[in-house]
């Protein structure tokens, strides 16, 4: 067009720049952005929307918002991209407040908007203002729309309510494959892995090709409940479908060998992956190596994710950790060493639970929430009555070398028992317990939680950095098979699940 010398207008720019939106080239879309602006076409708001949704969804939040601000009028395009940008960033806090001001301006919101703001609340394990966003959207008539269908069962999944996550799966018709992905995604995440299996069946007999993601899914799924030959099934059966595997999924193949003590299988699959190595495929095989006592091969594992450069804080203290648990405290010393030498701080250990739109969040052994007091005279009361029906503190999931007392000290006062108590004290009998970590749970933890689902007759549902435990009547729906594989909550971080920052606003929110 340019060099036929034909202009173009608030038509032709838009439709550039959203390629350039697309492409995640910025670079790109800036020179269209000065373009429109020697022709004077970046006062049109469909311009401008174009330009404030191609720099947000590039990751540009500031010029995104220099830009939306700047602009004399605004249309749902230009909103839902800087929301989306936010919501993207993981900016949730702006993502909610921008939301409130469209609602109050009465602007005409879309199923692109409620799908990115429903994504914010998924994040932040806002429920009750998820749910009322959903509401929104029946009453908007964007309940069926599939950007809208995949963000409510990631919400219903993150905030624990998978049987939610199913129904509106079964609700929207006309499914993409965004929405497959969402619902194998919560199936796996909650220990439903025959759930999987028969979703991946029903995606072939409705002509739905599995993509990337899909089989990623299937993977996590068969990792997280120690199904091997399944693993391996699917894990073939990706080129089949013209997919190669990339690192996430020898990652994840990695990690289900590993942890089922399947070692030097593990070790061929690294041998012969046609691509290098990441620090996560090594970070798998260090996780599987802690678990089954292989400190040699731990430190192999630890020497090559040194190899790649900057890594996470997580495997250092995973090899600290594993030197720990055989008692070579010396080395373990060091291994922590090297993070206080980097600057890099372990991250505090969290738990959260919401309570009608205000979020109460817990450290282990802190004494600052208003209700200290009872937590903890609930907290003895119910460890006495857990020890009476047969449980057992184990002090070795404490991996420091510290007295017995201390052990007990540290781990009496997780802050995962801390919100459970606060929940028993504060909610009525027949709702159920969900609280959120940061970490994951410790094995200690997990077989009293069981314990306390026993002796209260309380569904609790706690979500790790990993999964979903759901407890009931003294049984996990892990089966158990999770609770080997979990650390001292003082201890490993390899995926972290930030507590919500945007509680300020979700009260106000909910009022609207």
């Amino acid at each position: 067009m340019l060099y036929n010398g034909v202009a173009p207008d608030d038509h032709s720019f838009p439709s550039g720049i959203k390629a350039c939106a697309n492409m995640g080239r910025h670079d790109v879309g800036m020179s269209m952005h000065c373009r429109s602006v020697k022709s004077a076409m970046n006062v049109s708001v469909y311009v401008g929307s174009s330009l404030v949704d191609m720099y947000a969804k590039c990751g540009e939040l500031g010029y995104a918002r220099k830009l939306f601000d700047e602009m004399p009028e605004r249309n749902v395009v230009s909103w839902s991209g800087m929301i989306y940008g936010y919501a993207q960033m993981g900016e949730d806090n702006e993502a909610l407040g921008l939301f409130k001001r469209a609602l109050e301006g009465g602007l005409s919101l879309n199923d692109f908007t409620f799908s990115s703001v429903i994504r914010v609340c998924g994040n932040s394990t806002l429920l009750e203002l998820g749910r009322q966003m959903h509401n929104l959207c029946v009453k908007m008539n964007c309940d069926s729309s599939c950007f809208v269908g995949s963000s409510l069962i990631s919400l219903y999944s993150k905030c624990g309510v998978v049987g939610n996550a199913y129904r509106v799966f079964d609700e929207v018709v006309d499914k993409n494959l965004g929405m497959w992905n969402a619902m194998l995604i919560a199936c796996a995440q909650h220990g439903h892995s025959k759930k999987v299996f028969e979703l991946f069946e029903r995606m072939k007999s409705c002509r739905m090709k599995p993509n990337f993601i899909t089989f990623l899914c299937v993977l996590y799924a068969c990792s997280h409940a120690g199904l091997v030959k399944e693993g391996n099934f699917y894990f073939r059966l990706m080129k089949e479908y013209g997919i190669e595997p990339g690192y996430q999924h020898y990652a994840s193949m990695v990690d289900l060998l590993g942890r089922a003590g399947k070692l030097q299988e593990a070790m061929k699959i690294i041998r012969e992956m046609p691509i290098q190595p990441t620090e996560s495929v090594w970070g798998a095989l260090l996780t599987g190596c802690r678990l089954h006592g292989e400190t040699e091969l731990a430190a192999y594992a630890a020497d090559r994710i040194l190899e790649l450069g900057s890594v996470s804080s997580g495997f250092h203290v995973l090899l600290s950790n594993a030197y720990a648990a055989v008692g070579r405290y010396e080395e373990a010393a060091k291994a922590r060493k090297m993070l206080r030498d980097r600057g890099v701080k372990k991250e505090t250990g969290l738990s959260w639970i919401e309570e009608g739109n205000r979020v109460h969040t817990f450290a282990a052994g802190e004494r600052q929430h208003f209700r200290s007091k009872e937590i903890y005279e609930k907290l003895g009361e119910l460890e006495n009555e857990i020890e009476r029906a047969g449980y057992i503190m184990d002090t070795s999931q404490v991996l420091r070398a510290v007295g017995n007392e201390e052990k007990s000290e540290a781990i009496r006062y997780h802050s995962e028992r801390l919100a459970i108590a606060f929940a028993l004290i504060t909610f009525p009998p027949e709702r159920p317990i969900r609280v959120m970590k940061n970490l994951r749970v410790c094995g200690d933890c997990h077989t009293a939680i069981k314990f306390m689902s026993k002796c209260t007759g309380r569904l609790i549902i706690v979500r790790d950095n990993k999964r979903f435990h759901h407890f009931s009547d003294g049984e996990c729906s892990c089966g158990d098979y999770w609770n080997v594989f979990m650390k001292d909550e003082l201890g490993v971080k390899i995926a972290q699940i930030a507590v919500p920052a945007a509680m300020a606003l979700a009260a106000d929110l909910l009022l609207l």
